[in-house]
C-alpha cells in the first residue's frame, strides 16, 4: 500500500512540476515515471543506510588503516562530509574536548559535551553530535590489530571503560585528572605527526597508559573497584560476549546460564549485583539497541527487522519494543525523522 501511494505521489509531482536536474543533466519530461520512482526509492533507501567508517578513509598519518590521530579542529574540517551524519566505526575511537559545548549522541544515549569530556566508542557503535563552533580537542582511532602489533594479550574488550553496560560512553574528568589526560592525548597527537624512531611503539604504549588511567579513575570514582577482576565481573563480561554473539536468536536467561555452566538464579544474582538488571533485561537491551539502529539506518521493513531479530510475529515484537522504549517502532522512527 505504501509503495502504491509513493508511486502515485511521484506521478503527481511529475505532472505538476516539469523540471530539470542540473546536477545530473536529467530532464524528467523524458524519463519514464516508473523508472524515476525506482530511482527515488533506491536513493531514499541508500541515504538511510548508516555509514560505516574505516580508518583508511580518513586523513592518514601513521600505520595504514590501523591508527589515526588529529586535533578535533582539523578532524572536523577535513572529514566533515563523512561524519556530519550518524555513522558507525569499525574501530576504537576516543575524543577529548578541551573547549566548546554541545550534545554527543552514542547509540541513542545523549551526553553533554563540555571541556574535560572524554568519549569512548567501541567498534560497531553509532554516534552523531551537535557541537558549538568553538569546539576544540583531540581525537584518535585505532583497531585492536594495532595494539596486537605490540602487545600479545591486551584485549580491549576486557577494559571496564569499554563495557557500556557498566559505565556508558562518557567520562567527565576533574581538574587534576584532566591535566593527566590532556598530556597523554597531546603526546599521542604529537607523536603521530613526527617520523622519529619507534614512534608507533610509543603511540601504542601511550594509548594503553591512557586506558589504564581512565579505568582507574572510573573504578575509583564509582567505588566499583571490587567488580573489576572479581568472579562476578568475569562472569558479567562473559555474559556480554555471549549476548553479542547470540542475541538475535537466543533471548532466555537459561540459554546463557547453560553456556556459562552456572544456574539461571546465580547469573541473575550476578547481573543484579553489578548492574541492577536481570539477565533477560541485559539481552533485551541489546536487542532493542539493534532494533533502533535497523529502524533508522536501513531501508528494511518492520517485519524484516523483527524477523532478523528473532521475532516471527511483528505484532509481538512491536509490543516488546513499546514496553521497553515507551513507543512503537513507527512512533520511534517518526520522532527521529
Amino acid at each position: 500500500m505504501i509503495t502504491v501511494l509513493l508511486y502515485r505521489r511521484v506521478r503527481f509531482i511529475l505532472k505538476c512540476f516539469i523540471f530539470k536536474d542540473e546536477l545530473h543533466g536529467l530532464d524528467y519530461r523524458q524519463i519514464d515515471t516508473l523508472k524515476y520512482f525506482v530511482f527515488l526509492t533506491s536513493y531514499y533507501l541508500k541515504m538511510r543506510e548508516i555509514t560505516v567508517l574505516n580508518i583508511d578513509e580518513l586523513n592518514q598519518n601513521s600505520f595504514q588503516g590501523d591508527f589515526y590521530a588529529s586535533t578535533l579542529t582539523v578532524h572536523l574540517k577535513q572529514n566533515h562530509a563523512r561524519i556530519e551524519k550518524p555513522h558507525r566505526h569499525n574501530f576504537y575511537a576516543l575524543f577529548l574536548f578541551t573547549r566548546g559545548t554541545g550534545v554527543h549522541e552514542i547509540d541513542f544515549n545523549k551526553y553533554e559535551v563540555k571541556s574535560g569530556s572524554v568519549f569512548l566508542l567501541s567498534p560497531g557503535q553509532t554516534h552523531s553530535w551537535e557541537l558549538s563552533d568553538d569546539s576544540e580537542g583531540f581525537v584518535f582511532f585505532h583497531t585492536q590489530e594495532f595494539i596486537d602489533l605490540f602487545y600479545v594479550r591486551e584485549f580491549l574488550r576486557e577494559y571496564p571503560i569499554f563495557r557500556t553496560t557498566f559505565y556508558g560512553n562518557c567520562i567527565q574528568t576533574s581538574n587534576d585528572f584532566y591535566n593527566v589526560v590532556f598530556k597523554l592525548f597531546t603526546k599521542i597527537e604529537e607523536e603521530s605527526n613526527n617520523s622519529l624512531w619507534k614512534k608507533d611503539s610509543l603511540i601504542a604504549s601511550t594509548i594503553l597508559q591512557l586506558y589504564i588511567v581512565l579505568n582507574r579513575y572510573v573504578l575509583e570514582k564509582g567505588g566499583d573497584v571490587k567488580s573489576q577482576g572479581s568472579a562476578y565481573g568475569v562472569l558479567l563480561q562473559k555474559l556480554e560476549d555471549l549476548v553479542e554473539l547470540n542475541y538475535r536468536k537466543q533471548k532466555s536467561a537459561s540459554f546463557y546460564a547453560d553456556k556459562m555452566t552456572i544456574t539461571t538464579k546465580h547469573l541473575n544474582r550476578v547481573c543484579m549485583e553489578l548492574v541492577g538488571k536481570t539477565t533477560t533485561s541485559i539481552v533485551l537491551d541489546r536487542v532493542i539497541l539493534e532494533a533502533k539502529r535497523l529502524l533508522l539506518y536501513t531501508g528494511k521493513t518492520f517485519t524484516e527487522i523483527s524477523t532478523e531479530l528473532g521475532y516471527e510475529d511483528y505484532s509481538y515484537f512491536s509490543r516488546v519494543f513499546k514496553k521497553t522504549v515507551g513507543e512503537t517502532p513507527k512512533q520511534f522512527m517518526k520522532r527521529y525523522k
